[in-house]
């Protein structure tokens, strides 16, 4: 990958609308080879997909909480246990004092409570520890042209 690829997945994060042929202005290529560049990176699999951000609250989701999950095994098994929960959006296997770590989403503390409780009934799980979030300074995706090398 190029400095070429990265200002284009940059660009695209940005606004994955905006058309090829200005997506290779911003780099200097045609909206061909800007087609073609982007195609290759979806091929190759760094562009994973493409998606609308939405506003949490406008929808009724404004209550988010990171869960540490501890347990009395190994959590590796448990991944459609935790997908299965519509309201968990990530989950992540952690080394350190929790087994997994669950990014959680839902329109009430009421609901959050609820979702611990079926997050209890995932074999394995021996308690929780829920950090609710009052106000989010920012999010930001990854930037492919400050992490990455060429």
């Amino acid at each position: 990958m190029d400095h070429v690829d990265r200002v284009l997945l940059e660009r695209l994060q940005q606004d994955a609308t905006q058309s090829y042929a200005a997506l290779g202005q911003a780099v200097g290529l045609s909206a061909g080879a800007a087609h073609e560049r982007v195609r290759k990176l979806r091929a190759r699999g760094v562009i994973r997909r493409t998606t609308v951000e939405v506003d949490p609250a406008a929808v009724g989701s404004g209550v988010l909480a990171y869960v540490l999950v501890d347990s009395t095994a190994w959590m590796g098994d448990s991944a459609e246990s935790f997908a299965a929960i519509p309201e968990i959006l990530e989950a992540h296997i952690t080394a350190g004092s929790a087994s997994v770590l669950v990014k959680v989403r839902t329109a009430t503390t009421e609901q959050l409570q609820d979702v611990l409780r079926r997050i209890y009934m995932i074999g394995g799980v021996s308690g929780t520890q829920a950090t609710v979030v009052l106000e989010t300074f920012f999010e930001r995706p990854v930037s492919p042209t400050v992490t990455g090398q060429d």
